[in-house]
């Protein structure tokens, strides 16, 4: 059986729709029949809140074991939804105990056998430059990076790079590569979006472009349901374009 493959999501400007897309992207899989494990590592704890996963005082998180007190596993939620497993965040974590190494999370990945257990692991991370989103870059094989189309996105996207480029070159893990760059929020008609996709396309190859999420309010609607918005409204055009993202991620992951 082939080891899950390890997607992190993240920008280092927050407000980019980062928890959004591991949701409805984590639930889409599950709902082909993947096996997902989805980790949330901003302690915004928001992945739990958009999938209706109440908090438990004092429960193993994401955070906990990345502090040493438990392991990846005990921290597991089984089946939040048919197909998708959660390892929640703490929302009381201080970003200062997040452990002193960087490789951690990989490591338990690989020796609890979670890599087994899975088809595909998606890691949300907070837009802190830390040990948790450390964590996730030494753990991924590849790096999805969503962005709202204005100008101060280009500047977060750069950060990001700067960082990837460290964790890749300095052999924390040489396998990490850049999958592509996601529009959210995304309205064409826009000049300004247009005009910041085509730049981001330029600059880091118009491949690494993937179909964008438009602008859509039963985004927001499922988030405060507790449910991804293929179960919140089925047939509109988020879940649609969550869908096509899917689609264009499963292409891309051998050809970047």
């Amino acid at each position: 059986m082939a080891a899950a493959r390890i997607l992190v999501i993240t920008n280092r400007k927050g407000g980019t729709g980062k928890t959004s897309m591991a949701v409805n992207l984590a639930s889409e899989y599950a709902a082909r029949g993947r096996r997902v494990l989805l980790i949330d590592l901003d302690s915004q704890s928001h992945c739990a809140v958009g999938l209706g996963v109440p908090p438990v005082r004092g429960a193993a998180s994401a955070q906990s074991f990345l502090a040493g007190q438990n392991s990846l596993r005990d921290a597991l939620r089984l089946q939040v939804l048919p197909g998708l497993d959660l390892v929640p965040a703490d929302p009381l974590f201080n970003h200062n105990g997040s452990g002193d190494t960087s490789t951690a999370l990989g490591v338990a990945l690989q020796a609890e056998g979670l890599l087994e257990d899975y088809d595909l692991v998606l890691l949300d991370t907070p837009p802190s430059l830390d040990g948790l989103l450390l964590n996730a870059l030494c753990a991924a094989d590849r790096v999805l990076v969503p962005f709202v189309p204005h100008f101060l996105s280009g500047e977060g996207v750069r950060q990001l790079a700067r960082v990837i480029f460290r964790v890749a070159s300095r052999g924390m893990n040489d396998k990490l590569k850049v999958l592509g760059f996601v529009p959210v929020m995304l309205d064409t008609r826009i000049g300004l979006h247009r005009e910041v996709c085509e730049g981001l396309g330029h600059q880091f190859g118009r491949n690494r472009l993937l179909p964008g999420i438009r602008n859509d309010i039963r985004v927001a609607e499922a988030f405060g349901r507790g449910k991804p918005v293929r179960q919140h409204a089925a047939h509109c055009r988020a879940a649609q374009d969550f869908a096509v993202v899917a689609d264009a991620i499963d292409r891309m992951w051998v050809s970047v």
